[in-house]
């Protein structure tokens, strides 16, 4: 579980990784944290300068919680416009020399008011909020996302038309994939899989479990070094919901274990495809608030351009075993530290720590209320009348959002005031617009 360190920790980790970092050629270092919009916003200081970043945080404009994908910005009645200052504070805990960029190193940052306070504002704060509400109650989660991207050349053509999980797509891409596997072996990340995907130039990456706040921070991580190593071939790299129309798109896939004493509540138990009962009221919970969360984790107005029936992004709220139709997919694996519960409708626009916040707090609203999932969905749900479709548009997700009592509560007044904003003025932004318009205008913001 990451924690926090108070400012003379800080300030110790920091002198000791200044002078491994110097030994290692690392000049300076970059701080991360991702808007309310799922851009990733940075600010980096000299290697000598690490020290007092550490200690006191360095300057951050509170106004990015309101900025949209275009960096304009929204209003809310609690926002401060362009007043005040916040202070990004590294997590040196998960300090890391960037493989593909060499001279540097990154770090996760969380954001506090200027009197030392966490800023209420802060989505990794949230994340860590939320992860340490489900460790206080004896349970822990275990989580992944996966990393899908589409890769184009300096035109911004896919670099491949080869076939979906084709050896020709793999083979002609062989050396910038070893590359990207060389870079995030390298951090210290173990990767599960890495291989092409369905939509042209398309790849995904996997890689292994950890804590939930630890897995959105890795998340960043993965797609910061994708990114880098694509530089590095003449190649651009994007994460939006879906590059080009009617083609499959870029999923943020969230994968989750529910853990008691060193036991994974999703096996071995006595409910449907042994589920212990946590397991399955927390399951239910998610499933209960899948369409307020797709406000968190389909961002975009291009996010319901991929989430689409029959194309493997989960766009009914059901559950099924292996399903890859259905929102919620149940993963029994072959042990029983394998067995997950895959939620496939979001996309990798979400803030990570957002989408892992979220869930947890939709899980154990599911626990307090004792919800039990309804029946299993065992095939293609775009088949069945009683399939319940989740929102088809961006105002339809941020309407169920906005009526979300556990977000609400989860989230704190600002954050949720912040994101509701954001995904008002998104809505609005794109209202007239056809979805060749919406697809060009995100193409290239992520």
């Amino acid at each position: 579980m990451t924690t926090t360190h108070s400012r003379a920790e800080r300030a110790a980790q920091a002198r000791a990784a200044e002078s491994q970092l110097a030994a290692e050629g690392i000049d300076g270092v970059v701080f991360g944290w991702v808007d309310n919009a799922g851009l990733t916003r940075v600010k980096s200081v000299p290697l000598a300068q690490l020290v007092p970043a550490a200690e006191y945080g360095v300057g951050a404009a509170p106004c990015f919680d309101l900025a949209l994908a275009d960096d304009s910005f929204a209003t809310t009645p609690s926002g401060t416009g362009p007043t005040g200052d916040l202070r990004l504070v590294p997590d040196l805990d998960r300090l890391t020399p960037l493989a593909a960029q060499p001279g540097w190193a990154w770090a996760p940052a969380d954001r506090y008011a200027q009197d030392g306070t966490p800023h209420p504002g802060c989505q990794r704060g949230f994340a860590r909020r939320c992860a340490e509400a489900v460790e206080r109650r004896g349970l822990s989660v275990r989580a992944g996302i996966e990393v899908e991207w589409v890769v184009a050349d300096a035109a911004g053509t896919p670099a491949t038309v080869a076939p979906a999980y084709g050896m020709s797509r793999f083979v002609e891409h062989s050396d910038y994939l070893r590359e990207v596997l060389r870079a995030l072996t390298g951090q210290g990340l173990t990767v599960l899989q890495l291989h092409p995907e369905y939509a042209a130039g398309q790849f995904e990456v996997s890689v292994a479990a950890e804590g939930p706040v630890e897995a959105a921070d890795t998340t960043m991580l993965v797609r910061h070094t994708v990114r880098a190593v694509s530089a590095r071939h003449g190649l651009r790299v994007s994460y939006a919901p879906v590059f080009s129309e009617d083609a499959l798109g870029n999923g943020g896939h969230l994968h989750l274990s529910l853990w008691r004493q060193g036991r994974n509540l999703g096996h071995g138990g006595p409910g449907r495809h042994g589920l212990h009962p946590e397991a399955e009221q927390f399951l239910a919970g998610v499933l209960s608030e899948l369409p307020a969360l797709l406000a968190l984790g389909a961002p975009s107005a291009a996010s319901y351009l991929r989430l689409v029936p029959s194309r493997f992004a989960g766009a009914y709220r059901c559950w099924g075993l292996e399903n890859r139709e259905a929102a919620l997919r149940l993963i029994t694996g072959s042990t029983a530290g394998q067995a997950n519960a895959e939620v496939k409708c979001f996309d990798a626009a979400a803030n990570p720590y957002l989408v892992v916040g979220g869930v947890l707090a939709a899980g154990l609203a599911g626990l307090d209320a004792g919800l039990a999932l309804p029946p299993e969905t065992r095939t293609d749900p775009a088949t069945l009348d009683t399939a319940e479709r989740l929102p088809a548009s961006l105002p339809e997700a941020t309407d169920a959002y906005e009526k979300s009592a556990p977000l609400r509560r989860a989230l704190g007044r600002e954050l949720y005031e912040a994101v509701l904003a954001v995904r008002r003025a998104e809505a609005e932004r794109f209202a007239m617009h056809s979805d060749a318009d919406v697809i060009e205008a995100v193409r290239w913001r992520h």
